[in-house]
């Protein structure tokens, strides 16, 4: 197994660790699950440069990598919507766009085509991505702005979500279209 997939199985892993830091009572606990995502998505980024620059590309990889960053995101997200720090509503938003990218992808995969991310879902992600890492930080420092923070970062999260789901769709109209007529035959 080459490092990049290595990296993506340790940020399982790491999810898991950050999940049940997160679940424990205590300022301690509260820092080592910040630093525990904030090093989880640091791998994120190395683990595409490290395969893409030693081409290292592998069919797992390009399968593991978006499900480990889901993993670690929407742990995260789903253990902290019962303290108020994640609208559901928002949450399912993101959600449902997360389900359509993945269902255009497999209709393109079963088409014999590649559907990369484009420049939206890599903002999207970025935002994402600091905003959980600027929650939990609030959250473990006890900031008293922590709930409107939180709730405010999510909003411009999923609305970025909404925008990438959207150019997503228009940019790959035409696997759904293709897709359709080969369920007509």
């Amino acid at each position: 197994m080459n490092l990049p997939n290595k990296l993506t199985l340790a940020r399982i892993g790491m999810t898991v660790l950050m999940v049940a830091f997160l679940l424990v009572d205590g300022s301690v606990w509260a820092w080592l699950a910040a630093v525990m995502y904030a090093l989880a998505s640091l791998t994120d980024a190395a683990d595409g440069r490290i395969a893409r620059e030693r081409g290292l590309v592998t069919n797992f990889g390009k399968f593991m990598d978006p499900l480990a960053d889901k993993i670690l995101n929407y742990s995260v997200m789903i253990v902290l919507v019962p303290e108020g720090l994640i609208p559901t509503v928002a949450l399912v938003i993101i959600l449902f766009r997360e389900f359509m990218v993945s269902g255009i992808r497999l209709s393109a995969a079963e088409q014999g085509r590649v559907v990369a991310a484009n420049i939206w879902g890599k903002l999207k992600t970025l935002v994402q991505d600091l905003s959980l890492v600027l929650i939990l930080v609030l959250r473990a420092a006890g900031a008293a702005a922590l709930v409107t923070t939180a709730n405010v970062l999510l909003w411009i999260c999923a609305a970025l979500t909404v925008l990438s789901g959207a150019v997503y769709l228009w940019q790959n109209r035409d696997v759904l279209k293709d897709a359709d007529q080969k369920g007509r035959k």
